[in-house]
């Protein structure tokens, strides 16, 4: 299947502007009191600012001029108390826009998790890990500024402009078409680099998933760095994308910072145009020297506004690109859902069955990965699945836990398909074992409970002494309360995989697959585990996937695969007494 790794920009679904602000900004109204509350508060201010011209007009051409000083002081205090009571509410409304934001977001990104999580592996087989974190993490913190501007700066400032041009008009016709005649102006700049800023910014967002995607591989791939010396050409790599990231924010930022050159441009030919026009044209005698002040502080309460716009749609088309990433993740269907009859399967004994299963992956159709197999698999019986690399071990199992679908036939458990199931009952119900198996930062003991949630501390001490863990673990510093980091560094990988058998062995799988689960292990460390396997898998069905032949020769029955389908099966001696592909593969590893 196509793989997008950090040497290339993903491909993003392209989805309208228009429609992705508006998903956005819907999520507003599950807070109605609070944004109903934020909008009073800018009404208000709104208010008070319009005022505060008005005032200044009425204090030089009222007071001053006639030399009122006791009405003048008067005026000045109602001013003044008016002002601070706006102030006192600023920092209101910032304290509960922030904490809405902060909701808002928290939620957006608890619901692209939960979706995430509900997404079958083909997502996660396509694209780097860091690229996802980018998306979760970096994406949705970009959104923040946005939202809080909605409502502060989006509609206040609207309604100012609006108010504003409205009281202008009112004072003076000619003054007000003077002060805005550079309005077209205003509207031709914005609409020519709204063109190209919006596609600038999509790169820079690819750019910064290159990176991350990058730097979550090469962290966790350090030992193989440094064991192979390759820091050098690492840092090489590092340089490149964080050039490319640089080289395209700052295209992106250079088309941004046009903006506010076109208002300031607009602004000055506006102030030009008013004073000439007042002062030329129609003469001071005719306009008060109060009016002629107020028109300009109506100017700048006009410019400012459209300044905070022009920032605001600077913002969004930045971080519009960010909105429709986060979207297109949770616009992904998941193709391994439940049918909405699905019923939930209950306790299980254990029979597999497979009946003329196909399968290819969604975009390779042509390439048949499995091609009409079949087989059945009794309640308890131990299965061992051998063969070449990409054979399609790993598949035939996957396909059992429904990690994919089959193309064509059937999968059966007790009977039942396991498509007409729910995910919860059908996985609930397995144990998986892999080579590598991921351990937790956390205690020993919480890595163990992640087998099963609801476990005491005596079943985990059992589960650990049922696969030879615990006595390992009690050489511990602190035993099963010592702590591990992430994949569990400071353990050996032979005492990391003891820790998963346990964990498997605590959930209780009736169905247990182990999918090169002993590979790492070294041969003192297998002897131990040997006998935990054997209780393991006593009582249950399991598939066990494995290369080393030497621990599948109890095995109840060995299905070599190869070329799509099962060439042939039988216990060990049967097989190497038929000397066909058994007998090559047991051969090629025992003799020397």
């Amino acid at each position: 299947m196509p793989v997008n790794t950090f040497k290339e920009d993903e491909q993003n679904a392209q989805a309208g502007k228009a429609r992705t602000l508006l998903r956005l900004f819907s999520r507003l109204l599950s807070y109605k009191k609070q944004v109903a509350g934020v909008l009073l508060i800018m009404g208000f201010c709104v208010a008070v600012g319009l005022l505060n011209p008005l005032i200044m007009e009425s204090a030089i051409d009222d007071y001053i001029a006639k030399g009122d000083l006791a009405g003048l002081v008067g005026l000045c205090l109602f001013a003044l108390v008016l002002n601070g009571i706006m102030i006192l509410l600023v920092r209101l409304r910032m304290y509960i826009m922030s904490k809405v934001c902060n909701d808002i977001l928290a939620n957006i990104r608890q619901e692209l998790y939960a979706h995430i999580q509900t997404l079958d592996f083909t997502f996660f087989d396509s694209r780097p890990t860091g690229k996802i974190l980018s998306r979760i993490i970096g994406d949705i913190n970009s959104l923040r500024d946005v939202l809080e501007s909605c409502v502060t700066t989006l509609i206040p400032d609207f309604i100012t402009i609006c108010s504003v041009a409205a009281i202008m008009l009112v004072k003076s016709v000619p003054l007000t078409l003077a002060s805005l005649c550079s309005m077209p102006l205003m509207f031709a700049g914005m609409w020519i680099i709204q063109i190209y800023s919006h596609k600038r910014w999509q790169a820079v967002r690819k750019k910064s998933a290159n990176l991350n995607a990058f730097l979550h591989e090469d962290i966790a791939g350090m030992r193989v760095i440094q064991s192979f010396t390759a820091q050098e050409e690492t840092r090489g790599t590092f340089h490149r994308l964080v050039e490319e990231h640089r080289i395209s924010f700052n295209r992106a930022v250079r088309l941004n910072d046009a903006f506010g050159s076109v208002i300031d441009l607009c602004w000055g030919i506006g102030c030009a145009a008013l004073f000439y026009t007042g002062i030329a044209v129609i003469g001071i005698p005719a306009v008060s020297v109060g009016t002629l002040l107020a028109f300009k502080n109506y100017i700048d309460m006009f410019w400012r506004p459209i300044m905070n716009l022009s920032n605001f749609y600077n913002q969004l088309i930045t971080n519009i690109a960010a909105a429709e990433r986060i979207f297109e993740v949770m616009d992904t269907p998941s193709r391994i859902t439940d049918k909405p009859q699905a019923g939930k399967l209950p306790p299980i004994e254990g029979a597999v069955e497979f009946e003329d299963v196909t399968f290819a992956y969604s975009d390779e159709r042509d390439v048949k990965v499995l091609d009409r197999v079949s087989f059945s698999v009794r309640p308890g019986e131990t299965v061992a699945l051998v063969g070449p690399t990409g054979a399609g071990k790993t598949t035939i199992v996957n396909l059992i836990s429904r990690f994919y679908d089959v193309t064509g036939g059937r999968v059966l458990i007790d009977g039942r398909d396991v498509r007409d199931v729910t995910l919860e009952s059908l996985r609930s119900q397995m144990g998986v074992m892999t080579q590598d198996n991921f351990l937790f930062s956390g205690t020993v003991r919480e890595n163990i409970r992640y087998g099963r949630l609801d476990a005491t501390d005596e079943e985990i001490v059992e589960a650990a002494k049922a696969v030879n863990a615990h006595d390992f673990i009690m050489k511990l510093e602190k035993g099963y309360d010592t702590e591990l980091s992430e994949r569990g560094g400071g353990l050996s990988v032979g005492q990391r995989q003891l820790l998963a058998f346990a964990r498997t062995f605590l959930s209780r799988p009736r169905i247990l697959i182990l999918d090169e689960a002993t590979s790492s292990i070294d041969t003192k460390t297998e002897l131990l585990v040997q006998k935990g396997i054997e209780t393991l898998l006593k009582g249950r069905t399991s598939f066990c996937i494995a290369h080393r032949l030497s621990t599948i020769q109890r095995a109840d029955r060995i299905f070599v695969i190869d070329r799509g389908g099962i060439l042939e099966q039988g216990t060990a001696a049967q097989l190497l007494a038929k000397k066909g592909a058994y007998y090559q593969l047991y051969m090629a590893q025992f003799t020397v």
